[in-house]
């Protein structure tokens, strides 16, 4: 009992301490740019060591739970991590951020007004996400759904990329988001240096049309967009980042054979002006489920080391490999097993950040906090519970800001 009035106070006082005080901007960061392959933050090389909590939103929606969001936020930056990704939408449902088309709801907006202002506090940047590829949280159907309800001859969930009126919707929702004004900050969020980037859709895929032109045409089409409204943020995909038709060798050497068939293309997709950064999310344990270990090792840096090749000498732009991880329910799971999987993806990134290079960072999938049991997974990551993965996780944190700008003599770091 002790322990629960302890964490309602603490949120209590988290939650007044913003709303009295009225928290004014005042960071030190300012806003992350593009110079080539690399990331800039105040004139310095920024390379980058982050998660993903696609949670955030959510829990800092009731202020009873918000210091989870602390918590996780707080312990992330003890490791030296230094990018968040997550959520900036929850379409329709429990908790919905936008209830139905253009409506939406105020206290689960400032969930993200919370988690961007906390995130700003420990010094974090954060790449946010405006819609789902897949039905989790709304998604691409649930657009399509409210569409149907308004009389629109859509049957498929792909349409979501071709019917005007979903656009539309789709621009509404971007267009509410960049103007948002965060209720602890006091600074709209296109004019937020916490954030990062924006990304277009989590894992975009369109099945209708294999050969990846309907995608590459609304990423194109909506990158422009975003561009309009907001010239201080960079952009990317989201994108898992499969090959496609303009790259049919890599499709055969790289691709998982199911892989072919979302209407995805890593070059194309990315090779667009309005698009500042290259994504890639990579799980062989889901694609090659009958493959040992070291054959998924030897897929992950055969993947990752491709990815980066591309971005460096065919996209020139920097990449960030968005989601990786180790699922601790694979057959015969052990610690070490994903300990190799974590120093795998980090020292390839590392070799090429060293030297300049185009990878920019890994962001692990995913993060939570304690007393998170409702978003506990094969996934997921508590930096309080001591690990040998969690001392990689800090070890590639302090790598990386070393020779980025947190590094540099004369600037405050800070792990």
């Amino acid at each position: 009992m002790k322990c629960l009035c302890l964490i309602v106070f603490l949120a209590f006082v988290i939650t007044h301490s913003y709303n009295d005080l009225e928290v004014e901007a005042a960071s030190s960061d300012g806003f992350v740019s593009r110079k080539g392959v690399q990331f800039i933050l105040n004139g310095e090389p920024f390379y980058a060591n982050g998660f993903n909590a696609y949670w955030l939103m959510y829990e800092a929606t009731d202020p009873n739970t918000r210091y989870k969001v602390t918590h996780a936020l707080e312990n992330a930056a003890g490791q030296g991590l230094t990018i968040a990704r997550t959520w900036g939408f929850r379409d329709g449902g429990y908790r919905a951020l936008q209830t139905n088309l253009s409506s939406y709801d105020e206290q689960t907006f400032q969930g993200l007004d919370f988690s961007i202002a906390e995130a700003k506090r420990v010094g974090i940047k954060m790449i946010i996400a405006f819609v789902n590829n897949f039905p989790d949280f709304g998604g691409k159907k649930q657009y399509v759904a409210w569409a149907k309800d308004k009389g629109q001859a859509v049957t498929s969930e792909d349409d979501f990329y071709t019917n005007a009126f979903l656009k539309q919707a789709y621009m509404n929702h971007v267009k509410t988001v960049l103007n948002r004004v965060n209720t602890f900050t006091k600074v709209a969020y296109k004019d937020e240096p916490t954030i990062m980037a924006w990304e277009l859709m989590n894992e975009p895929q369109c099945r209708a049309d294999t050969s990846g032109k309907t995608l590459t045409a609304w990423i194109s089409e909506m990158a422009s967009y975003v561009k309009s409204l907001d010239s201080n943020h960079l952009l990317s995909t989201g994108s898992e980042g499969f090959y496609g038709q303009s790259t049919p060798q890599r499709m055969t050497s790289l691709n998982p054979v199911a892989a072919n068939i979302v209407g995805s293309d890593f070059i194309a997709n990315h090779n667009i002006d309005a698009i500042d950064f290259a994504s890639v999310h990579s799980y062989p344990d889901t694609w090659f489920p009958k493959l040992d270990e070291k054959s998924l090792l030897d897929y992950l840096r055969k993947n990752l080391a491709g990815h980066i090749e591309d971005a460096q000498n065919v996209l020139k732009k920097p990449l960030i490999l968005g989601e990786f991880g180790k699922p601790s329910d694979a057959p015969g799971y052990t610690q070490a097993q994903r300990d190799a999987v974590f120093t795998t993806a980090f020292d390839i990134i590392y070799v090429s950040a060293q030297k300049g290079g185009a990878a920019a960072g890994a962001l692990f999938w995913h993060l939570i906090s304690d007393d998170m049991n409702n978003f506990r997974d094969a996934y997921s990551i508590s930096l309080s519970e001591k690990s040998s993965t969690i001392n990689i996780i800090g070890q590639q944190s302090r790598k990386m800001n070393l020779i980025g700008g947190k590094g540099k003599p004369g600037r405050k770091n800070k792990i």
